[in-house]
């Protein structure tokens, strides 16, 4: 029986990991803030799945609080088989136009927590030579778009690299690259959520990479339409790709 720890499992694509990870029949620990929420998903997913779900309160831009989940990651007795680091927002506004605490607020999620809690995956999985990691990046991450995208190219990188170090020693890593996807992300920043074609279904995403972290690909990239970008971002020269800065912010 294998145990997934998600983080941000309450809504959207953490979410649709938690329940496809149960699916297959993983054990879960649930990370987010919302204590109510997060005990009505979890008994959601025991009466719909049969698993064992374990839940975390837990605000990962507080030190103390993002300490009991490495510390559970690191629990060489009740051990985590697959860390999903997922949680994650973005701002609305442009650089200036936030305030430095809530662009610090949003790195200690995207790349501290991120730092931290691998860490904590990485040494009892190394150790005990099995294990995986999906970080949960962006499109983004191509583009030159501001602070968010820069945190997600140190997601990408950082995964790369584990992806590398680690993979002889049993431990996957890989960094899943979504665009727009359909979930709560844009609403919870008073961003109008779109539907044409280059809105993702999260079931699509998390399927595909799932599939792709079983074939032990460094990167997954769900949705042609997100492959071909990323592929053109290598051809176009950053000042026109900075022209992206408005999209998905309206």
């Amino acid at each position: 029986m294998s145990t997934s720890l998600v983080t941000g499992a309450t809504a959207g694509i953490g979410l649709e990991y938690a329940h496809q990870l149960a699916a297959r029949g993983d054990d879960l620990v649930l990370v987010a803030r919302d204590a109510a929420r997060l005990e009505t998903v979890a008994e959601d997913l025991r009466r719909a799945h049969q698993v064992d779900v374990e839940v975390l309160v837990a605000d990962l831009t507080d030190r103390d609080q993002l300490a009991t989940v490495e510390a559970r990651l690191a629990d060489r007795v009740h051990p985590v088989d697959l860390l999903v680091n997922n949680a994650g927002f973005g701002l609305k506004q442009r650089f200036l136009d936030n305030s430095a605490d809530d662009e610090t607020r949003m790195l200690e999620v995207l790349v501290t927590a991120v730092l931290r809690l691998s860490h904590a995956a990485l040494g009892a999985m190394a150790e005990r030579g099995h294990g995986g990691i999906i970080n949960v990046s962006s499109v983004a991450a191509f583009l030159p778009r501001g602070s968010y995208s820069a945190a997600k190219a140190w997601v990408n990188s950082f995964s790369e690299w584990a992806h590398l170090e680690y993979g002889s020693r049993g431990v996957k890593v890989m960094a899943l690259c979504p665009g727009f996807t359909k979930t709560e992300f844009h609403e919870r920043m008073q961003v109008r959520r779109g539907d044409g074609f280059m809105w993702l279904e999260p079931e699509f995403l998390v399927r595909r990479s799932l599939e792709d972290f079983e074939k032990g690909r460094a990167y997954s990239i769900p949705g042609a339409q997100y492959k071909t970008i990323i592929a053109l971002t290598r051809a176009i020269p950053n000042r026109v790709l900075r022209l992206t800065q408005g999209m998905g912010r309206r």
